[in-house]
C-alpha cells in the first residue's frame, strides 16, 4: 500500500524514481565484488543510496534554499558514482554492458536533476516559490484525492 502524505511528494518526483531504479540495479553489481574491494563497492552502493536520499531529505526540508542544497547533493553523488563506474569499468571490474545500464540511468538523472533544479532556481529568481510542502512541484498529479493517509488520525 502506497501512503501519501505532503511530505512524501518526493515519491511522485520521476528523478526520485530514477534514483531508487539505479540503487537497484547497483547494489547486485556491486555485492559479490571480492573482499579486496569489499571498499570500493561499498562506496559505489553508498554514493548511489546518497541520491534518493538527498532529493527526499530536501523535499521534506521545506525551504527553497535547503531544497536546492540537497539536490546539488544529490548531483554531485551521481557525479562521484559515475566517476567509479567509469574507473571499475577501466579497470575490468564491470563489464560493458553492465556499464551502459548503470551509466545510461545515471545520465537520465543527471539531467532530471539539473531540470530541476533549474526549474526551482527560475522559481526564486521570479519570487514565485511558497515556502510550503511541494506537491505543486512535483512532475506528477495527487489527483483529486486527499493527500493524507487514511489511516492516521
Amino acid at each position: 500500500m502506497m501512503r501519501k502524505n505532503m511530505n512524501r511528494g518526493y515519491m511522485q518526483l520521476h528523478v526520485w524514481q530514477d534514483a531508487l531504479e539505479y540503487y537497484r540495479g547497483t547494489c547486485p553489481v556491486f555485492r559479490p565484488f571480492p573482499y579486496e574491494l569489499k571498499r570500493v563497492a561499498s562506496q559505489q552502493i553508498a554514493s548511489v543510496d546518497s541520491i534518493h536520499r538527498n532529493v527526499a531529505e530536501g523535499y521534506g526540508r521545506r525551504s527553497l534554499k535547503e531544497y536546492l542544497q540537497f539536490l546539488n547533493i544529490a548531483l554531485a553523488s551521481a557525479a562521484e558514482s559515475v566517476s567509479g563506474l567509469h574507473a571499475y569499468q577501466a579497470a575490468g571490474q564491470i563489464n560493458e554492458p553492465t556499464f551502459d545500464a548503470l551509466d545510461s540511468l545515471a545520465f537520465k538523472i543527471e539531467n532530471g536533476l539539473i531540470k530541476l533544479i533549474q526549474s526551482l532556481q527560475l522559481k526564486q529568481h521570479n519570487g514565485t516559490w511558497e515556502d510550503s510542502f511541494i506537491v505543486r512541484e512535483s512532475n506528477a498529479s495527487y489527483g483529486s484525492g486527499s493527500l493524507q493517509d487514511p489511516s492516521i488520525p
